[in-house]
């Protein structure tokens, strides 16, 4: 009797612990058919601005940039990241080196640091020009990643207002 009881909660337990769901696994975002750093830095690009705010760089501050663009072609996007950060050190005040780690963040997958990385060089930097659009580009590849269609309407918006047209020339 006591050994048809102990295999009666043997099975009982063995059920239960199959039973129960799988703990929930972290998720990341699927990465998307596009390369979106390209799009941030193609905004920049397409951005012809009569107004375009252009710092003087420290020669060391230069190169630190340099040598975190090579590392960025090369794949090694947390040696880039490093490079800025010490470059940040000598330029804190340098809105495009939070913009350039905007864009490692987002090669690294890391999207919310990569929005509030935008979204701090926007604050910080030109609100027209190149770099207000890599920064409204950046918000908008983000909130479209979260899924978040009216954020992403919203930094569309912000990024047709980086354009400043220049005077007519006759």
């Amino acid at each position: 009797m006591l050994r048809l009881r102990y295999c009666a909660l043997t099975a009982a337990a063995l059920v239960a612990a199959c039973s129960q769901p799988a703990p929930p696994q972290a998720t990341r975002p699927s990465q998307p058919s596009y390369d979106i750093v390209a799009q941030i830095r193609a905004a920049g690009e397409r951005e012809k601005s009569a107004i375009e705010v252009a710092p003087l760089r420290d020669p060391g501050v230069k190169g630190l940039e340099q040598s975190a663009q090579a590392d960025e072609r090369a794949g090694k996007y947390d040696d880039a990241d490093a490079k800025l950060v010490q470059a940040l050190k000598l330029a804190p005040e340098a809105p495009e080196l939070i913009q350039d780690r905007a864009e490692i963040a987002v090669r690294k997958q890391d999207f919310p640091a990569a929005e509030k990385l935008a979204k701090q060089s926007f604050e910080m930097g030109p609100k027209s020009g190149s770099l207000c659009a890599r920064n409204q580009q950046t918000i908008y590849e983000m909130r479209m990643q979260a899924g978040d269609q009216n954020g992403a309407m919203a930094a569309r918006t912000e990024l047709g207002k980086c354009h400043i047209a220049g005077p007519n020339r006759f």
